[in-house]
């Protein structure tokens, strides 16, 4: 595999800002990285290297973090939406590596507008939703998770009105988000995503800004609202995905 160390140019020097953001909202929070960092660095870099890139962020960033409160894992309903997750991923491979990129931008910047809005200014009402909804939302979460790593949030819609506890909540999040990454990393590579020259080269240019990122969240933690935090994200993040629907119209 030829190797092309990227020049050390403007867009590396806004991917490490970009990253640091991400990392340091995924120290805060514990989530929220990919979905931070992916429709930010689209708007420099291109999506098929940016994808594969921020997953070996998210593995090494599960890693060092860790995986807290593992035995109020809830693995009934991990074990229901694994298969729809699996078929939602092969898919979303297949349009990643298929699809043109001005449509996957597009679809990019549309889920991106319509969850931060929805976050933002709807805040529809919490209500309990029976299992049979593990099929369409962990399928539309393993499409999104193969294509963007932006699947996260779908599962949360579904969990979060599955599972009552906090802890048990984040520990079945944190779990899935994890192993769904670990399935990525198996299909990515299969698929020749590791190949490109740049990928590996560049992601291990912005580790550092990774590590940096996930040592600074964790220090404010105590001292920043982290539901603040996440509020203004969200608005830079309508913001992106604005952006990117423009200019891909």
């Amino acid at each position: 595999m030829l190797i092309a160390w990227p020049a050390p140019d403007a867009a590396l020097a806004a991917a490490g800002a970009v990253i640091l953001l991400a990392y340091t909202v995924y120290g805060l929070t514990g989530f929220g990285s990919s979905i931070t960092a992916v429709p930010l660095l689209t708007q420099f870099l291109p999506l098929r290297e940016v994808v594969p890139m921020m997953l070996l962020f998210d593995l090494t960033g599960g890693i060092l973090v860790g995986l807290r409160n593992r035995s109020q894992v809830q693995w009934r309903e991990i074990g229901r939406m694994a298969p729809f997750m699996a078929a939602g991923m092969v898919l979303g491979l297949s349009l990643l590596l298929y699809a043109p990129q001005r449509t996957l931008l597009l679809a990019l910047g549309g889920f991106i507008f319509a969850y931060a809005l929805w976050t933002l200014v709807l805040r529809p009402p919490v209500r309990p939703l029976r299992a049979a909804w593990a099929m369409p939302l962990a399928f539309a979460g393993g499409l999104f998770t193969a294509m963007f790593g932006t699947g996260g949030p779908v599962y949360v819609i579904y969990l979060a009105r599955r599972i009552e506890q906090p802890q048990a909540l984040r520990a079945t999040i944190s779990t899935l988000v994890f192993g769904s990454g670990l399935v990525r990393l198996l299909l990515f590579s299969s698929a020749g995503l590791y190949h490109q020259p740049s990928v590996l080269p560049r992601a291990l240019l912005l580790f550092p800004c990774m590590l940096a990122g996930l040592w600074l969240g964790t220090h404010l933690n105590r001292r920043l609202p982290a539901h603040r935090v996440v509020q203004a994200v969200w608005g830079v993040l309508l913001a992106a995905g604005t952006s990117l629907l423009l200019r891909n119209l």
